[in-house]
C-alpha cells in the first residue's frame, strides 16, 4: 500500500512538540485521506500537550479529499471538506436519540469503544504507530479519518482558514445557543468571556433574534470584537470580582434590576463555573459551555428559581445538519468567519501561534498549509 510522506506537529505528551516527519497510508474501506489546508489552533490544542501520549496534533480542520476508500459514495477526491472531531457511528443509542456529539462509539469524549478511529497503523512515526488528536490530527499535511469525520463544504467563496475553525468553535459556540439552550426571539443573553467560543455565541444569540446581548470580560480589548459580532452592551469585569457578582448586579442595573433569560460561560475558569447562574433570572437557563472538568462550589441560593443549569458539549452538534446550516448563514452574510482568523500561521510558527493564544491576543489563530 502506497503511503505519503510528511509534515505534522507531534507532541511527546509531557509538554512538548515538534515538527516531524510522519507516513500516512492510502485509507481503507470506511476511511477519507484529507490534504489538509488550514486547522485552528484552540486551547485544547495546548492542553493536549500533557496528555501523557504522543500524539499528532490538531482537531479544528478544513481541507479537500485525497483519495477514498471503496465503501465511501458521496465524497470524491477533490472535494472541499470541513472536518469533525466528534464523529456518530449512527446506530447507538445516543446517536438514535439525535444526541450525534456524546456518540457512545466514536467519541473521543464520551465514547467507550472509540471506533471512530481510522485503522491505527494508519499513520507511522519512526516506525511506530501513533495516534492522532480526536481521531483526526489536523496540524499535519494530510489525515487520514473516517468518513463520518468529514463534511462537504459547498461555498464557493469561504477561505479555507475560516472554514477551518467550524469544527470546534464555530460548532460549540453557535450549538450552544441555538440546539441546546434555544434562545428566543426578544431575549436578553449575557455572554461570559469574549475570546473565540464566546463570539460565535454572540453571533448566535444575534442570528437567534435576542434583543439584548451583554458580553462581560476582564480584557477591554476583546469588546470591540464583541460589538462586531453583535453585543449590545459590554461589562468590564474586575480580576477580583469573586463568582462574577458585581458583574451580575451590573447586567441587572441594564436590564430593569432582573437578570438575563440565558448566560453562556465560555471562560474554562473553574471558579466561574457558577457564574452564569448569578446573571440569570428566574425561570432562566444557564450555560456552561466551556468544559469545566473540575469539582467546584455552588451556593445553591443561585438557584432559585426554577432555573437551569446545561452543560452541553460541542453545541450538541449533528455535523451533517449544522455544518451546512453554519456555511448557509455565512454565504447569507448573517456569521462573520472570515472576520474571526486574526492571524495566520505556517507550521513550522505553532509555538508563536500557541504564544498568541496563550496571550489572548487572536479571536481565532490558524495554521494554513500550502
Amino acid at each position: 500500500m502506497e503511503k505519503i510522506n510528511c509534515k505534522a506537529a507531534i507532541t511527546d505528551g509531557r509538554g512538548n512538540f515538534s515538527i516531524e516527519d510522519i507516513e500516512v497510508e492510502e485509507p481503507s474501506f470506511d476511511e477519507i485521506l484529507v490534504k489538509i489546508k488550514a486547522a485552528g489552533v484552540c486551547h485544547t490544542d495546548y492542553d493536549s500537550l500533557n496528555w501523557g501520549k504522543q500524539i499528532v496534533l490538531g482537531h479544528e480542520g478544513a481541507g479537500i479529499v485525497e483519495k477514498v476508500g471503496r465503501n465511501v459514495k458521496n465524497f470524491s477526491k477533490g472535494d472541499s471538506v470541513i472536518l469533525n472531531w466528534a464523529i456518530p457511528c449512527g446506530h447507538c443509542n445516543q446517536c438514535k436519540r439525535g444526541h450525534q456529539n456524546i456518540c457512545e462509539n466514536n467519541s473521543p469524549v464520551t465514547g467507550q469503544n472509540n471506533r471512530g478511529h481510522a485503522h491505527f497503523a494508519g499513520t507511522t512515526f519512526n516506525g511506530n504507530n501513533i495516534d492522532r488528536s480526536f481521531n483526526l490530527g489536523t496540524l499535519s499535511e494530510y489525515a487520514l479519518v473516517k468518513k463520518g469525520a468529514v463534511v462537504k463544504n459547498n461555498s464557493r467563496k469561504m477561505s479555507f482558514a475560516a472554514a477551518s475553525i467550524i469544527g470546534c468553535g464555530v460548532m460549540t459556540g453557535y450549538g450552544s445557543v441555538v440546539n441546546a439552550a434555544k434562545v428566543k426571539r426578544g431575549s436578553s443573553v449575557v455572554v461570559i468571556g469574549g475570546g473565540g467560543v464566546g463570539l460565535n455565541i454572540i453571533q448566535a444569540a444575534k442570528l437567534s433574534k435576542a434583543k439584548t446581548i451583554i458580553v462581560i470580560d476582564v480584557k477591554e480589548r476583546r469588546f470591540e470584537m464583541a460589538k462586531k459580532m453583535g453585543a449590545t452592551h459590554t461589562i468590564l469585569a474586575a480580576e477580583n470580582d469573586k463568582g462574577l457578582l458585581k458583574a451580575a448586579q451590573n447586567v441587572k442595573q441594564i436590564l430593569g434590576g432582573y437578570g438575563a433569560d440565558y448566560a453562556f460561560e465560555c471562560t474554562a475558569v473553574p471558579a466561574l463555573g457558577a457564574s452564569p447562574l448569578a446573571m440569570i433570572r428566574n425561570g432562566g437557563t444557564a450555560v456552561q459551555v466551556s468544559g469545566i472538568e473540575e469539582e467546584i462550589s455552588f451556593d445553591m441560593n443561585l438557584f432559585e428559581w426554577d432555573k437551569k443549569y446545561i452543560n452541553p458539549l460541542y453545541g450538541k452538534c449533528k455535523p451533517q445538519i449544522d455544518f451546512p446550516a453554519i456555511v448557509k448563514h455565512y454565504e447569507n452574510g448573517e456569521l462573520l468567519l472570515e472576520e474571526l482568523v486574526s492571524k495566520t500561521y505556517c507550521l513550522q510558527q505553532l509555538d508563536q501561534a500557541f504564544q498568541d493564544l496563550l496571550d489572548g491576543k487572536n479571536a481565532k489563530g490558524v495554521i494554513e498549509f500550502k
